[in-house]
């Protein structure tokens, strides 16, 4: 199974494929012993009937895969390897449990789950994104399934208020796959979130009670100071040492995150305690493509499109927390979103998208401003025909690219880190940190010690 956001191959369990037995060389029998049914002879050895002395059997030599074997003449050639007689009879096979129902998955612990298994999901206005993964080493993680489909559930929402039936018909049929991916696994903790959509249409609530009817996951709607911190905590591997300040961003389909992160005078394990202050966007990809169009975007209706987004930053009182650091060569912008990452895609030329190539990638100030007079040089079909765009995003990527070069306004910086990571990586790091498993770990000691 390929999650065409996160990049990964996995197997749609989870589970890694047994190796086939072919080649396996088996065990010669252990020095002294003999067939159980052969007589004993005075020297205790076995009477071999040839009619020779005792123990000074005939012999010939056979080559078996290239090494020197002995069997006796006069021995059955239909004789069962003694090495496969000592092996066990195979045990009958045991039936897969029944699927738990539905109803397990709340979003808190699972009981009776596996010790290391934990999932994320994340409902957001444009995607439904699965991961599941277990603890690593150092803080990290090693992800096992992933899932993520494009809904559009905040489709028509900025000019309705509600969401549609339609939409929600779509997000439903995604997440009955997430249910049916979380039912085959036992798991210790998992979190199942809804973010914009859900928090700002009025049958919010409607919505969620549906989903929890038709699928069995009660999805949590966080408020938008929750998503900030998650958004933050899925991306401190890509903060290095020596950097003085951050300022993250999240553009999402129907709004957008940003956090302002100070480490320049002390770090701790968690990036999200040093948020010095945050903000929510009311826009996001889905939302300014539907106010000023998607399709068709000339110049003059890119540069209107930054500017409402400028108006809002404008009244965001904490922008300045950084201005101590933003000269600094420590001082960088860390983006996680389709947007960025369509970007580095294109940047980087690929025929595929490819997530280990894009995840952590450094973009200069120069080649962001390329990549932004590109995409506004190309007509919609183009948009559509390149690899790392197609036409679920094509309507979506100029306005996504507006909110970008905003913020890159306020906050200029000669570099922008591009992040494949997000709500899912900060929730499964916060749930392995809070049952201190890498903790554990560290404290752990060989038997021998």
């Amino acid at each position: 199974m390929t999650d065409p956001e996160y990049g990964n191959d996995v197997p749609s369990d989870g589970a890694r494929q047994p190796r086939g037995d072919a080649g396996k060389r088996h065990s010669r029998p252990p020095p002294g012993e003999r067939d159980a049914n052969a007589q004993p002879h005075a020297n205790g050895r076995p009477d071999d009937n040839t009619g020779d002395k005792p123990g000074k059997s005939r012999k010939r030599r056979k080559r078996k895969r290239g090494r020197k074997v002995f069997a006796r003449d006069d021995a059955p050639a239909n004789k069962p390897n003694p090495a496969e007689a000592r092996q066990p009879p195979p045990k009958p096979a045991t039936p897969a449990p029944a699927p738990a129902a539905p109803s397990r998955f709340n979003g808190r612990d699972v009981a009776g789950g596996d010790a290391h298994v934990y999932a994320a999901l994340d409902l957001g206005t444009n995607n439904c994104r699965l991961l599941v993964a277990i603890p690593g080493k150092g803080g990290q993680f090693r992800v096992v399934d992933a899932f993520s489909r494009i809904v559009r559930l905040g489709e028509g929402l900025t000019a309705s208020g509600r969401l549609s039936d339609a939409a929600m018909d779509r997000a439903v049929e995604a997440l009955k796959v997430c249910a049916e991916k979380l039912r085959n696994r036992r798991l210790k903790r998992v979190r199942l979130i809804a973010t914009e959509a859900c928090r700002s249409a009025a049958n919010g609530a409607e919505f969620i009670a549906r989903v929890k009817r038709e699928t069995g996951l009660s999805l949590e709607i966080i408020d938008r100071k929750t998503e900030a911190r998650l958004a933050v905590s899925g991306c401190g591997s890509l903060v290095e040492r020596g950097t003085k300040g951050v300022v993250l961003f999240d553009i999402g389909g129907g709004s957008s995150e940003i956090a302002l992160v100070d480490v320049s005078r002390h770090r701790t394990p968690r990036l999200a305690n040093h948020i010095v202050s945050w903000t929510s966007l009311p826009v996001g990809v889905v939302s300014l493509a539907e106010r000023f169009g998607g399709r068709h975007v000339t110049r003059e209706v890119f540069d209107a499109m930054v500017d409402d987004v400028a108006d809002m930053l404008d009244r965001f009182e904490g922008r300045d927390r950084l201005s101590h650091v933003l000269a600094d060569d420590g001082f960088h912008l860390l983006g996680t979103s389709g947007t960025v990452t369509t970007l580095a895609g294109i940047h980087l030329g690929l025929e595929r998208y490819d997530r280990r190539r894009v995840d952590g990638l450094w973009l200069q100030n120069d080649e962001v401003d390329a990549m932004i007079a590109t995409l506004l040089d190309w007509e919609f079909e183009k948009r559509v025909a390149n690899p790392c765009i197609g036409a679920d995003r094509a309507d979506l990527v100029l306005g996504g690219c507006a909110i970008l070069e905003a913020i890159r306004r306020v906050w200029p910086s000669k570099r922008l880190r591009v992040a494949d990571r997000g709500l899912r990586e900060g929730m499964l790091s916060e749930l392995m940190a809070d049952d201190g498993v890498w903790r554990r770990a560290r404290k752990r000691r060989p038997l021998n010690a």
